[in-house]
């Protein structure tokens, strides 16, 4: 079980620590969680220590060293939420979050704003081992965000779990960030030439930098300026003493959605399933480009500029979102199903059972089973502990994954001709291992159909993934059948694809499939 760790409030107060008179924006504006052993919390770069109540109170920043080669490797896949406007919002914080785990599971925070201060509580694991109901108690007021993490090998460290707090000019300011931004370190010299200092590997700190050095007089205006000097994918929330906002990027890569709950609270999700769990009635999606901003006279929208082409990541439907999510505008459901429809259509085979890899290969499963009228089962069987083996930051933990997740049923393999239909193949990790295990519980023949088509090229804007690491990668359809052990493999084409992500195929990235990304080198 992971250890959660509390930070004391960050009150507004006009008593500031001495710090160098030589400018280091961000010096002193990044607060992130960090075990402690005692009441004393100290800020780096200083001689600031406070040990009474009365004073601020600052959270210690870690003393890890972060090297170049950290946040050039940094990629995220995450989940944000937002509630304003509720009693309840660190408890619908957290529930919300549990309903998106499969985003992140490395780290998970919430902040939530009462009475002129910030509140906030990260910390490594699981949405459920970080919070528990004495640890949401230290969380109150009607807005809070949260965040679930993943991150690459190396940068799963709590100082990188999100939200951010940032103490700015006009106050302090949270940010929790799904997106990877492919112009960070360009930012990130630009920045440092201005005297600005970066505290963690994560390029969302870049985002409260460009605020820190902002010479616009709003929180809001200061938070556009930031997000029209970024380049990449970026869906966000930033939390005040007062106001939430929520930002997407005018390409609209990845998913964010706005719903109300019935008492009139206004909430922000990566996805409509979150909005589910908490009982809010989705409303819209976040428009690309589109920031949103909620307090107490209600909503206001701003638009980023640029406009530009909309290019929402086809991998969401795919894989990452949740099988009863909508996101942007598809439900993945029917988009799974549709491809497993798709698939069988494609790359039929002589079998006599079709099952699926679970969770997300289930769907597909389905539409093939039926399309092929051959009988559907579960022949494989997930523990209901066990989490997603592709967003696990290492090699190791991924191979140990695929093993403590999923067990063989005997009962409906032994002596059977068998399809396994899976919702893609990244690395490669689970395939071999899944053939094997089907082998050994009896199976004749494993055939495996992927419901997607094969990944040649890395994700630029907010997955883990190396193009050196990819099974595709320079291989054959025959190359990547001898290395998973199969008798026979096929992916679905990337015309099947289009279709199912419907008329306005056109506006999503299929950059991991073709190498031909929306964003020209020219604009990082």
């Amino acid at each position: 079980m992971a250890t959660t760790h509390h930070v004391s409030s960050l009150t507004l107060s006009s008593r500031k620590p001495v710090l160098s008179s030589q400018p280091s924006y961000g010096r002193r504006s990044l607060y992130v969680c960090k075990p402690i052993s005692s009441k004393i919390l100290h800020l780096r770069h200083n001689n600031f220590f406070n040990k009474t109540s009365e004073s601020i109170v600052f959270a210690t920043y870690s003393d890890e060293k972060v090297s170049d080669n950290d946040v050039k490797e940094l990629r995220e896949e995450c989940g944000v939420v937002a509630v304003y406007g509720d009693p309840d919002a660190s408890r619908l914080c957290c529930d919300a979050l549990r309903a998106i785990q499969h985003r992140g599971q490395e780290g998970a925070g919430i902040v939530t704003a009462y009475d002129n201060v910030l509140f906030p509580l990260t910390g490594v694991g699981l949405v459920g081992e970080v919070f528990d109901e004495s640890k949401l108690g230290q969380l109150p007021g009607e807005i809070g965000i949260g965040h679930v993490r993943y991150s690459t090998t190396g940068a799963s460290m709590l100082q990188n779990v999100q939200p951010f707090v940032s103490e700015t000019r006009l106050g302090h300011l949270a940010v929790a960030h799904n997106g990877n931004l492919t112009n960070y370190e360009k930012l990130k010299k630009m920045l440092q030439e201005k005297g600005c200092i970066f505290n963690t590997c994560s390029d969302t700190e870049a985002v409260l930098r460009l605020i820190d050095i902002s010479k616009k007089t709003t929180f809001v205006l200061q938070i556009i300026d930031a997000c029209e000097q970024l380049v990449g994918s970026y869906s966000m929330v930033f939390l005040t003493k007062d106001k939430l906002v929520a930002v997407r990027d005018p390409r609209g890569f990845r998913p964010l959605v706005m719903g109300r709950r019935s008492n009139g609270s206004v909430v922000f999700a990566s996805e409509t399933c979150a909005l589910d769990i908490i009982q809010a009635t989705y409303k819209r999606e976040v428009k690309p480009g589109e920031v949103i901003v909620v307090d107490k006279y209600g909503t206001q929208t701003f638009h980023l500029s640029p406009q530009l082409e909309r290019s929402c990541c086809s991998f969401e439907p795919i894989y990452f979102s949740w099988h009863n999510s909508e996101v942007f505008g598809l439900s993945v459901h029917d988009f799974r199903y549709n491809a497993g429809i798709r698939l069988a259509t494609e790359s039929p085979v002589d079998c006599d059972v079709v099952i699926p890899v679970p969770h997300s290969g289930v769907i597909a499963a389905e539409g093939y089973a039926f399309k092929a009228g051959i009988p559907y089962a579960m022949g494989l069987h997930r523990r209901p502990d066990s989490g997603r083996t592709f967003i696990q930051p290492t090699q190791e933990s991924r191979d140990i994954g695929v093993k403590r997740k999923l067990t063989p049923d005997p009962s409906v393999l032994e002596g059977k001709r068998v399809v396994v239909v899976d919702d893609s193949i990244v690395r490669g990790t689970t395939a071999p291992q899944i053939v094997r295990m089907i082998r050994e519980a009896g199976a004749k023949e494993v055939h495996m159909r992927i419901a997607c088509p094969p990944i040649i090229g890395p994700c630029m804007y907010g997955v883990n993934i190396k193009k050196s690491e990819l099974l595709a990668n320079g291989k054959t359809v025959e190359e990547m059948r001898q290395v998973t052990g199969c008798d026979s493999l096929a992916f679905l084409s990337l015309e099947s694809l289009k279709n199912c992500l419907g008329d306005d195929s056109s506006g999503f990235c299929k950059g991991c499939f073709t190498n031909e990304y929306p964003i020209p080198s020219s604009e990082d």
